[in-house]
């Protein structure tokens, strides 16, 4: 049952990423390539990555702890993806629009597959608390990168605000805010 959970979290946000690709007029490289600037997409492409490799390693027979860990990692990415899209985008953007197509699976499904795979299927090895704070990298990686497009970078290089982060420039409370909080859901993965 763990490597069907892993393959199909792989297989679902294979074929969502490539729906990106898909325009107005058929096939479009540029717009497939600029969704990788949505931390739902990358979450959800770097959640999917480990869930492959450790579906792999379970079929080899061994799992080393490095890809346990970049799958633990992964899950907390998507579950960030998750929260924030219940508790901060759903309210002001509106849930039909963030839970519809295939952004039903990389907002919801697919975060809802990593948690139950990674959380009740794949107790591989003890996660201490220390280790446990590693999920906190995508998050701060992401979020400095964010900042500096959507902020600090040259005007004309810039970013729409499309989290709405920056809001009445707000953003240093809106980058504590992901940070406490993905602190707190590592503590819960952790717990879990």
């Amino acid at each position: 049952m763990r490597i069907a959970l892993d393959l199909t979290i792989f297989i679902c946000t294979a074929l969502a990423w490539l729906s990106c690709f898909r325009g107005e007029n058929g096939w479009d490289r540029q717009t497939g390539l600029a969704a990788l600037r949505y931390f739902t997409i990358l979450s959800n492409l770097f959640c999917a990555l480990a869930a492959l490799a450790l579906a792999l390693a379970l079929l080899g027979g061994f799992v080393p702890r490095w890809i346990w860990l970049w799958k633990y990692v992964g899950t907390a990415a998507v579950t960030v993806t998750l929260l924030t899209v219940l508790v901060f985008l759903g309210p002001s953007v509106g849930y039909k629009e963030l839970l519809s197509g295939r952004d039903l699976y990389l907002h919801l499904i697919g975060p809802l597959l990593a948690i139950v795979s990674f959380c009740f299927c794949e107790r591989l090895y003890p996660l201490s608390f220390p280790l446990a704070l590693t999920a906190l990298a995508p998050v701060i990686l992401y979020g400095s990168f964010y900042l500096y497009k959507v902020v600090l970078c040259p005007e004309e290089k810039r970013w729409e605000d499309f989290y709405g982060f920056n809001k009445d420039g707000k953003w240093p409370v809106s980058f504590l805010a992901m940070l406490v909080s993905s602190f707190i859901l590592c503590v819960l993965l952790w717990a879990l």
